[in-house]
């Protein structure tokens, strides 16, 4: 018997890490030593100070029992702490700050609160590809606002047709940015909340990436910028910070109403996240941050080996100055397709193509920095056989 799946699932594109990771199995049975430097999944392992008060608390047996969709009272305090420290933003644990199932989750429930048929979700291009996906459950449509090298990276909101902002519900920011390394200044997030404003749309801004930092720049908050918490939300994970991908904890912050809302459909939609692990997330928000210092000086002089031997290869990779991720663009002659499968089959390395992320990410490849130093250096021995 066949099954006809919802239109919803037959609208979505090939979710691209699904891809990425068949063409990494098809390799592996081959028998190809692989370097994976394809998907942002950290290495390195989560701080044992946060593993061991996991351990304490998964002994509690009132932390068996169902958790409140909302989150633990005490593991929003310490988010609302840790933001007020990192960015000097004041937070109200009771309405302004929400536990999630990583940020992911949120990013995909959100528009189910704000969304209905045919209302436009401002999407930017290359982007993490959620924002589209979560507008397309909701039956939503995305409109593209395609991220150019020659403006930074950073939306066109200018170029955005009127018919378009009539109909336009929510806009999706994402700095440091996924893939291209991107950041903004609080000068374009004042930009954002006049817009915003203006033309009353919802922002919601990523900022998975925002202590993934090197030679000292510090990525802001959207929050910090003046009427920021009148239009928008911000949704931070604990993944990249403190190597927990694999935990799926994080939390959303920012306009109580919106924030109401995002807990209306999770509590409708899930049953929270497990205690225990929000006790573990306290002692890492809660924690002097060395973990997250030490972590970065790892992935600098990661970032420092690859970049200096793609450039000596004559590829012009830029330095970022945020996240693990270089968005380079390839070598004349090839697409973006055609280089990563070069790279996979002659010389075993997985890089994401640029345009898996959207058509203007065309003409470029995503390489993650989530492998050891040396393996790193190894890539690049392999790629001078190649290039």
């Amino acid at each position: 018997m066949e099954f006809d799946r919802a239109i919803r699932l037959q609208e979505l594109p090939p979710y691209l890490f699904v891809e990425l990771d068949r063409k990494k199995a098809e390799a592996l049975a081959k028998g190809v030593d692989v370097i994976d430097l394809g998907i942002g999944d950290p290495d390195l392992p989560t701080p044992d100070f946060i593993v061991k008060r996991m351990v304490t608390a998964v002994q509690e047996p009132g932390y068996h029992r169902y958790p409140s969709s909302q989150g633990m009272l005490s593991f929003r305090q310490a988010a609302a702490a840790w933001c007020k420290r990192r960015f000097g933003i004041d937070l109200d644990p009771e309405s302004e700050v929400v536990a999630t199932i990583g940020s992911k989750e949120a990013i995909a429930h959100f528009p189910l609160a704000f969304v209905d048929k045919d209302d436009i979700v401002l999407v930017p291009t290359p982007g993490y590809p959620v924002y589209h996906i979560g507008t397309l459950f909701s039956g939503g449509r995305s409109y593209f606002l395609p991220l150019l090298e020659e403006n930074g990276f950073l939306p066109d909101l200018d170029a955005i047709p009127n018919d378009v902002l009539e109909k336009a519900r929510i806009l999706w920011l994402n700095y440091p940015n996924n893939p291209t390394a991107a950041v903004a200044s609080l000068g374009f997030f004042e930009k954002v909340v006049d817009f915003a404003t203006k033309h009353s749309i919802i922002v919601c801004h990523d900022a998975a990436y925002s202590e993934m930092t090197y030679d000292g720049y510090k990525a802001p908050s959207f929050l910090e910028t003046p009427g920021a918490k009148d239009v928008g939300l911000e949704f931070h994970s604990l993944s990249k910070t403190y190597n927990m991908t694999g935990w799926r904890i994080g939390f959303t912050v920012g306009n109580p109403d919106l924030v109401g809302a995002l807990r209306q459909v999770k509590s409708n939609v899930d049953s929270g996240q497990f205690e225990a692990i929000q006790e573990a997330a306290i002692a890492a928000l809660e924690s002097d941050q060395s973990c997250v210092d030490e972590m970065q000086r790892i992935y600098t002089k990661r970032r420092n080996v690859l970049v200096k031997g793609l450039r000596d290869l004559g590829l012009d990779a830029p330095l970022p100055s945020a996240t693990f991720y270089i968005w380079t663009p390839v070598p004349k002659g090839y697409s973006s397709t055609e280089f990563s499968s070069l790279l996979l089959d002659r010389a075993g390395i997985v890089c994401t193509p640029g345009n898996g992320f959207g058509t203007p990410g065309e003409g470029y490849v995503r390489m993650a920095l989530t492998v050891p130093k040396e393996r790193l250096e190894e890539a690049i021995e392999r790629l001078k056989s190649v290039l």
